[in-house]
């Protein structure tokens, strides 16, 4: 009797299928890897929100985490077959957002402006350009900045607990800048267009805490500028 299926077709197809699982798989074990040292690198800077004194030595902690994330991205791009990244990014895509905020959190408490995506890129040791391979997307850039305002609205709130009132002042600027800079955006990603429409909500509360801080002349004021009248020379 002869057969009117290849049965051989659907011994390939379950080769294929395999191949696949294992890609995944592998893919799976370094981004659990990546996403451990990213929650080392978040419990290090909690400390911000309760002592002041330590945001230095936290950054440097958070830093070296970061940093050794660099080489978990050499083995996804290593497990990545050429030209398929979007073909599985899906599973790298929330950890690394949640990287570049991690590091836009550092660079901010250290400097006071926004990290790059070049800077962030190459931190975690991976290209700008598509064309390159392994690269870290526009979008996951941006996603992961967006998730700094709400962390900089707490922190605004918690430095007036510990005395800074000068700080929300500054992160209110920062963020007001940030605000500015996404409106000259035309933002057509859903979940991008989501995330910045709750940036608002994130100035609002900022500016309520500057608010507040001066309304109870916490805050100091600029140096007014003397209106005293110059003595005149005596004469002779």
């Amino acid at each position: 009797m002869s057969h009117f299926v290849n049965m051989e077709v659907f011994s390939n197809y379950q080769k294929y299928i395999d191949n696949e699982q294992e890609i995944r798989e592998n893919i799976r074990i370094v981004v659990r890897e990546i996403e451990h040292l990213a929650k080392d690198a978040t419990i290090q800077l909690q400390i911000i929100h309760s002592d002041l004194s330590k945001v230095s030595s936290a950054c440097g902690l958070a830093r070296q985490q970061i940093e050794a994330c660099a080489e978990k991205y050499q083995k996804l791009a290593a497990l990545v077959p050429a030209g398929q990244y979007y073909r599985y990014s899906d599973h790298w895509t929330y950890i690394t957002q949640r990287l570049i905020f991690l590091i836009a959190l550092v660079i901010y408490l250290e400097a006071g402006f926004l990290v790059t995506r070049e800077t962030a890129a190459e931190m975690l040791g991976l290209k700008t350009k598509h064309s390159d391979g392994f690269h870290l997307d526009i979008e996951d850039y941006l996603l992961g900045i967006l998730l700094l305002a709400s962390e900089l609205s707490r922190f605004a709130t918690n430095s007036v607990t510990m005395g800074d009132y000068e700080r929300p002042l500054n992160i209110s600027h920062f963020i007001g800048d940030l605000n500015t800079g996404f409106r000259l955006l035309n933002m057509k990603n859903d979940g991008l267009r989501k995330r910045f429409d709750a940036l608002k909500y994130d100035v609002k509360k900022i500016e309520e805490v500057v608010y507040d801080v001066s309304i109870r002349g916490l805050s100091n004021p600029p140096p007014a500028e003397s209106k005293e009248q110059p003595k005149a020379e005596p004469v002779e």
